[in-house]
């Protein structure tokens, strides 16, 4: 079993989920719900493993809030 992080945004003008995998190229779809986001992320994750292992050239560390101050 392998296990990946996904980035997921909502895009303002479609209303879609929007997700990829960081440094896994080709690895990104949208869905109407997330639900829907994670079952398409999945069925292209495993169409691009068919070609073999990816050699993910990131590693997902985190996310940090940036404040600016006016």
């Amino acid at each position: 079993m392998k296990s990946y992080t996904a980035i997921v945004e909502k895009c303002k003008d479609t209303k879609l989920y929007v997700g990829f995998i960081p440094g896994f190229n080709g690895a990104h779809s949208q869905g109407e719900s997330i639900d829907e986001l994670i079952v398409n992320l999945k069925e292209v994750i495993e169409l691009l493993l068919e070609d073999g292992e990816p050699d993910l050239d990131v590693e997902f560390v985190g996310t940090q809030n940036i404040v600016i101050q006016d």
